[in-house]
């Protein structure tokens, strides 16, 4: 996607919340320009820095372990029909349930502190990298795997210099499409019991205090958040999958 059509997209969207805020009540619907104002203001001179500090460390930390720890139970399963023949009804019955009602259950076990929030975001990234280098691995062409065979390749080899290079894509692709859900997730399991994160900072200063502009300033915090990480995994596609932008 070319940069300027971004921009417009955004300049787009800006002039539709300027609109609507003209349309709406001023003291529920403030302007883009006064919430980017205080969005800088809380930033440097609050403790905003301090809440987006504690979300960014929570869903890097479960990105590296979802990778950590999918990644290579996909390329497993991809590898050998019996193993995924013997797991893919447990998959099968696990990966549609919705993550987010089991946040209760894991604050129950693993208390209010980051643990527990990090492993909800792990869950929902684990399933989706697992699945798709599942497949991505188990339909890579018989021919390539006995070609490469043939050369003397190991099952060691073969894990490395094929399997894991034909299925980074998809491990990126999965994590592309989950941030947003990452995210989103993240801001419930920090409505919760917790005092630090743009989820308990957004929620506080808007229910608690009524602070509405500051709260639409975390909201700005957080959306940027969801799109930062997104940015910088599509980033990591262009440089670690350069053969699929070949035109």
């Amino acid at each position: 996607m070319k940069k300027r059509d971004v921009f417009f997209a955004g300049l787009a969207i800006i002039l539709f919340w300027q609109i609507s805020a003209l349309i709406i009540d001023c003291n529920i619907m403030p302007s883009p320009f006064i919430v980017i104002q205080i969005f800088f203001k809380e930033l440097f001179g609050g403790d905003m820095l301090e809440h987006a500090a504690a979300s960014l460390w929570r869903v890097l930390a479960s990105m590296v372990l979802s990778v950590a720890f999918a990644a290579p139970a996909g390329l497993v399963l991809g590898q050998s029909k019996r193993l995924n023949q013997l797991f893919s009804p447990v998959i099968y019955l696990l990966y549609p349930i919705p993550k987010v009602v089991l946040v209760p259950i894991l604050l129950l076990f693993f208390g209010v502190g980051d643990l527990s929030k990090i492993l909800i975001i792990f869950m929902i990234l684990f399933f989706q990298i697992l699945v798709l280098v599942r497949d991505q691995a188990a339909s890579l062409p018989v021919e390539l795997l006995q070609s490469v065979r043939s050369l003397g390749a190991g099952r060691r080899a073969l894990f490395r210099f094929v399997y894991l290079p034909a299925s980074l894509p998809a491990i990126l692709t999965a994590l592309r499409q989950s941030v947003g859900t990452a995210v989103a997730v993240l801001y419930i399991a920090e409505l919760i019991a917790t005092q630090r994160g743009l989820g308990y900072y957004i929620y506080f200063n808007g229910s608690t205090l009524l602070d509405y502009p500051v709260m639409y300033a975390g909201v700005l915090a957080m959306s940027l958040l969801g799109l930062g990480l997104y940015f910088a995994v599509d980033w990591m596609e262009h440089r670690l999958c350069k053969w699929q932008f070949v035109k």
